[in-house]
């Protein structure tokens, strides 16, 4: 049996989908642990592409149970489209595959609201959310006002609770942001035809789990976001409103962490940030914008440009050491193909004096100066290798470099989008 979490080591966007999509072939359980339909993971195969928010990525790949875990927050009018998104594409029934925690909290249209004000008012300050209503809706969780999956089941109590949540949001909209007052009737009613989809689906979704440990099924638990982006653990304030590290993983499933048997990084061959936050090796020149071409690089829910820049491996032995991990999944190698050079950030140089550690102050993280180490380039296609062997001399290199910096092998190593474009070690 192993257990398994997939969590993002950068910034988020490191390829999450592709790898969650290939390994659930041999999972009978994927779980997705937190964030809401603020992430998208991309999935290519069979000439369909798909970007997924909510709905686990194990969807497509074997037969293994979807659950949407209790860290998660859902918009449920998000799902519903996503639900028949993904039936209209392939032919799955979803009621038979996917499952959604009824302590899992909900994302109402008074937290897309919130969200958006709240961004306008910090104006130069802003964080650069996705305007979703995750950061709120994480708000009213731990306020204690937050509205669960469960609560949907029980109209009269969701009504109740709606109108006493509305009453204080419609007082703020009003006094301090100068925004109309919502409506309780019309989200009520809004509401009503999704929860009616989706109301068979919500469940015990711990009590599965725990099931399928004892059962000694494998479980793969899929992060969205990444480790640097992790309220607690990133570069706060420009974070997202949840952890996706791996103690995250285990609040956000209900699984115990002596049950985890594989903690697996993520990370592509360089680095890609998005949104506002301080980012070491961001370059703002010509080999920036070649990153960002030549790997597609804007957000699958925002369509924004992502920020891009070299790989930092200081960053992410943080990562690695953060959340114990002991297998890496290295990811976009191709988009370096035809780069005569490549850098990597091996230190830092903080006010004068060199340091080998990612600093818990932000304001610190803001002043870093990195600190390269180049390597040749490999000038050819590394598309459809299949095999480590087969790769260039050059491109070998630079990936056993960073597996010995960092101490951890690459387990997976992506060379293309597709499925197949994937080697297995």
């Amino acid at each position: 049996m192993a257990v398994r979490i997939i969590i993002g080591a950068q910034w988020g966007d490191e390829g999450k989908g592709k790898i969650v999509d290939l390994l659930s072939a041999e999972s009978d359980y994927v779980v997705r642990y937190q964030g809401g339909a603020n992430a998208g993971h991309t999935l290519k195969f069979d000439d369909k592409t798909i970007v997924l928010h909510l709905i686990p990525s194990g969807m497509f790949n074997g037969d293994s149970k979807c659950i949407i875990g209790n860290g998660v927050v859902i918009d449920p009018i998000a799902l519903v489209e996503e639900i028949k998104e993904v039936e209209e594409l392939v032919d799955i029934d979803l009621k038979e595959r996917l499952y959604i925690s009824s302590s899992a909290h909900v994302i109402l249209p008074y937290h897309k609201v919130l969200d958006q004000v709240k961004e306008k008012s910090r104006g130069s300050d802003a964080i650069g959310t996705t305007g979703r209503g995750i950061g709120p809706a994480y708000v009213s969780k731990v306020s204690r006002i937050g509205i669960r999956m469960g609560d949907l089941l029980n109209q009269t109590e969701l009504e109740d609770k709606i109108r006493k949540n509305l009453a204080d949001i419609n007082d703020a909209l009003k006094h301090v942001y100068s925004e109309p007052e919502l409506d309780a009737d019309e989200m009520i009613n809004q509401l009503k035809p999704a929860i009616e989809t989706i109301k068979n689906y919500i469940c015990n979704t711990t009590q599965i789990l725990h099931e399928a440990i004892e059962a000694k099924e494998p479980i793969l638990l899929e992060g969205a976001q990444g480790s640097l982006l992790d309220v607690d653990h990133g570069t706060y304030p420009y974070v997202t409103s949840s952890s996706p590290t791996a103690g995250g993983a285990c609040t956000g499933s209900g699984i115990p962490p002596l049950a985890i048997t594989h903690s697996l990084g993520i990370t592509k061959a360089y680095c890609t940030r998005v949104g506002n936050g301080p980012f070491p090796t961001e370059l703002d020149n010509e080999s920036g914008e070649k990153l960002r071409k030549n790997g597609q690089e804007f957000g699958a829910t925002t369509g924004r440009p992502r920020r891009c820049g070299w790989l930092d491996l200081v960053a992410l032995k943080y990562a690695v050491r953060l959340n114990g991990m002991n297998e890496l999944a290295l990811t976009k190698l191709d988009v370096l193909d035809d780069f005569e050079s490549i850098k990597v950030c091996t230190h830092y140089e903080l006010d004068g004096s060199q340091i080998d550690h990612f600093p818990s102050d932000t304001a610190e993280v803001e002043r870093l100066k990195p600190v390269y180490k180049s390597f040749p380039g490999w000038e050819t296609s590394t598309r459809n290798i299949s095999s480590f062997d087969d790769l260039p001399e050059n491109a070998k290199t630079y990936i056993q470099f960073i597996e010995e910096f960092i101490g951890v092998d690459f387990t997976i190593i992506s060379t293309g989008p597709k499925r197949t474009e994937t080697i297995v070690r």
